[in-house]
């Protein structure tokens, strides 16, 4: 069997393709190795003796049943973790939940006349820079600092 790669290449440069996807039409080799220059390959081009093979895309089927299997909670255990758990559970999503009920909280109390208007936009503003970590550490501080006397 005659050697096609430069038949291929020019091919594939002609066709704007990879060398990879140049099909030749098996019954018409001994044509194809004659054909040295480019307008010999463009012409077997139109003859339909060199052709383009279609993309041959990667295929879903494995991934889908995959995914169907983790939607029903499979393929999630411990061995199958990579990285930290903040890799699998947002940072920002945590600190958006901590804050909205700290803030709901600050609200409460303020709308309830538990504390003035003064404090709760400085506790506001410490809850913003990150001061508590939580609603607890929020409670705690208001107990330690005697804001209010007690805590539900």
């Amino acid at each position: 069997m005659p050697d096609l790669t430069t038949q291929k290449r020019l091919a594939a440069e002609i066709l704007g393709v990879g060398v990879s996807r140049i099909w030749i039409d098996p019954e018409r080799i001994d044509d194809v190795a004659e054909a040295i220059t480019r307008e010999d390959i463009k012409r077997l081009i139109h003859d339909g003796v060199i052709k383009v093979k279609p993309i041959h895309g990667n295929s879903r089927a494995r991934w889908k049943v995959r995914h169907e299997q983790r939607k029903k909670g499979r393929r999630r255990g411990h061995g199958r973790r990579k990285g930290d758990a903040t890799a699998r559970h947002d940072r920002k999503e945590d600190w958006m939940n901590r804050i909205r009920k700290i803030r709901r909280f600050l609200r409460y109390l303020r709308d309830h006349n538990m504390i003035d208007r003064r404090t709760y936009r400085r506790l506001y503003r410490l809850a913003k820079g990150g001061v508590f970590k939580s609603l607890a550490s929020l409670k705690h501080y208001l107990k330690e600092h005697e804001i209010l006397k007690e805590v539900r």
